[in-house]
């Protein structure tokens, strides 16, 4: 049965296994909504910056990524009614197979996340070389966990007229569900890969005319009003099973960030008094690029100013009192990161003095000793650690570590849930098991079930965090950062 139309539509794109094909066709519905006026709210299910990066340039706002594991299910649906208020549409792009997850009963899966948001899902599927046999996998689907409402499929890779023939009957007659698009092998040019998957959009030159190819082949193959008619039919907003109406939900959630925000302004602004905002420095460029939106959030909320800087561009610090270095692609621009001697010297001088350096994954690897590649790349020398490049991923997937020791960051004992992936390795480690905070419960570190190296003020990790599963780090860092402004001589 068919739910009401509701004023929170959304819709969630899945498939078959990763590599289907699903986050093309996710953007190429995002920028083709886009351009004929909707607004549309982009969301990545699980730990990923790249197609979050596609789908916010697709959209013309921010991506946010919605992951079962990194927080808990009542954060995770806040934050979807957050960032869709304003939106006419809502398009959640999955990962992986639809119900794949970290066990065998489907934990954390696309199809647990579409449930929990009551979002109909449109599955992806790649037909190379298959044809009828497709219409029975769609069948299994469909049927493997019938609470997922699996409202039509898309056609992927299809090899001409003949072939969408086959497919098209064999799943309308077999399946009595519709087939909504039926897309033609596209020009791999467009969206090229690399290790990691997409090449991210600050290093495709053309990734505006990337999406616009998308776009057009969206409105040419897809459905796109049956798509915004199948998002109508979302179930009542995750939040409230009364399904409160837009305006009333608005004022709620309205209420609850003023709440929050007092409550976060207050335990950081308490010590703020008279000293005015903290500065926080961003390291964002095409080599440090992988930052949630939320964490950026999370800092401003706890007091800072976010100023950005890049050491490819930049030859110095500016007056910062604290400095966030994300991960990204240090070894895609060693070179240029290894020439700005300028910039390394000036952040290693910073971290001696005290300067609150808090660096994930690729800004881990740019506060080690070198980078060695082709032939050794210098960088900031803030650590005694030298990492090299591997063919194969050296870390992937969720992490649990353990705070075993005190530090600026996160209270000792608790448990942080995190994630890693990574080709780097370290070559060499002229350090202790001491000088790391992190146990790894799950997932590889630095060295040793190691990670979270910490120095002075600095704590560098391969370990990304997400702020709505972290919620303290934020107002941690701007603590210490203002800490670090006080014993400034004035």
């Amino acid at each position: 049965m068919e739910a009401e139309s509701n004023d929170n539509p959304r819709v969630l794109i899945g498939g078959l296994r990763g590599g289907s094909g699903k986050t093309v066709v996710s953007i190429g519905i995002v920028s083709a909504f886009a351009r004929l006026g909707k607004k549309v709210a982009p969301f990545k299910k699980g730990p990923d910056y790249i197609d979050a990066g596609w789908l916010a340039m697709a959209a013309g706002r921010p991506c946010h990524n919605l992951d079962p594991f990194l927080f808990p299910a009542d954060r995770l649906c806040m934050s979807f009614s957050r960032y869709s208020l304003d939106a006419d549409l809502s398009v959640i792009e999955g990962n992986r197979g639809l119900y794949d997850g970290l066990d065998a009963h489907g934990t954390t899966s696309t199809a647990s996340l579409a449930k929990m948001l009551g979002a109909p899902v449109i599955l992806c599927v790649d037909c190379t070389k298959a044809t009828r046999t497709m219409a029975a996998v769609v069948l299994g689907c469909l049927y493997f966990d019938p609470e997922v409402d699996i409202c039509g499929v898309i056609l992927n890779r299809v090899a001409g007229v003949r072939h969408e023939r086959i497919l098209r009957t064999s799943i309308e007659s077999s399946v009595n569900i519709p087939v909504l698009g039926i897309l033609p092998r596209l020009n791999p040019d467009n969206f090229p890969e690399r290790h990691m998957g997409l090449i991210p959009t600050p290093e495709h030159k053309l990734a505006l005319d990337a999406i616009d190819s998308a776009a057009a082949t969206a409105q040419k193959c897809i459905d796109l009003d049956r798509i915004f008619s199948i998002a109508q039919r979302a179930s009542a907003n995750p939040l409230n099973p009364s399904s409160p109406s837009r305006e009333e939900h608005r004022l709620k959630q309205n209420s609850a960030d003023i709440t929050v925000s007092s409550s976060q302004a207050s335990d950081s602004f308490k010590f703020l008094s008279g000293t005015g905002r903290i500065r926080v420095g961003v390291v964002r460029d095409s080599a440090f690029q992988f930052y949630y939106p939320e964490n950026l959030e999370a800092l401003a909320d706890a007091g800072a100013d976010i100023v950005y800087v890049s050491p490819l561009a930049d030859s110095k610090l500016p007056e910062i009192d604290g400095l966030y270095i994300g991960g990204g692609f240090p070894e895609t621009h060693a070179g240029e990161l290894a020439e700005n001697s300028a910039f390394r010297e000036a952040v290693k001088k910073a971290a001696e003095a005290g300067l609150p350096v808090y660096a994930e994954c690729g800004g881990l690897m740019y506060l080690g000793r070198s980078l060695v590649l082709d032939k050794i790349y210098p960088m900031a020398g803030v650590l005694p650690i030298v990492f090299g490049f591997s063919r194969r991923p050296q870390g992937h997937g969720y992490t649990v570590a353990v705070v075993g020791k005190e530090n600026p960051y996160f209270p000792a004992g608790s448990r942080i849930k995190g994630h890693e992936f990574h080709y780097s390795r370290v070559l060499e480690w002229n350090g202790s098991d001491s000088d790391f905070v992190f146990s790894m419960e799950k997932g590889k570190g630095i060295v040793n079930g190691k990670d979270g190296l910490s120095y002075k003020n600095v704590f560098a990790t391969y370990t990304h965090i997400h702020s709505l599963g972290m919620p303290g780090w934020a107002a941690a860092f701007v603590r210490a950062a203002h800490r670090h402004k006080q014993n400034q001589p004035k």
